[in-house]
């Protein structure tokens, strides 16, 4: 399977279709993974997982510990999603793909929207 993801204006091939983002929450400062998708011209949020919980990022329901992570299922699917650049975090959002990773947000500024195409 493979998939495109737009970064703002820049094209991302996915050759597996997928990609992670882990970040560093602004206020707790505790790890934050997330494991997508791109299919059907959606995003499909398949895997989260957390190292604590506070502020607004409380593991889901169903929720089991594996780690030192949190780990649960979301089964969200959206057309798009914006991530924050607040510059509030000391980094910005780690994006990896095919066994590749970049810093996308690492300056405070307007929102990164992620979209198929």
């Amino acid at each position: 399977m493979s998939a495109c993801l737009m970064i703002g204006g820049v094209a991302l091939g996915l050759a597996a279709g997928t990609f992670e983002l882990e970040w560093t929450h602004s206020v707790e400062k505790i790890g934050w993974r997330e494991s997508w998708r791109v299919e059907d011209g959606a995003l499909h949020l398949d895997e989260a997982r957390v190292r604590g919980s506070g502020a607004g990022m409380e593991p889901g329901p169903e929720a089991r510990l594996q780690n030192g992570w949190w780990v649960w299922a979301p089964g969200l699917s959206i057309p798009a999603l914006d991530l924050a650049a607040s510059g509030a975090t000391g980094a910005g959002w780690r994006l990896c793909a095919d066994g590749n990773c970049r810093e996308i947000g690492t300056d405070p500024g307007k929102a990164i929207h992620l979209t198929p195409c």
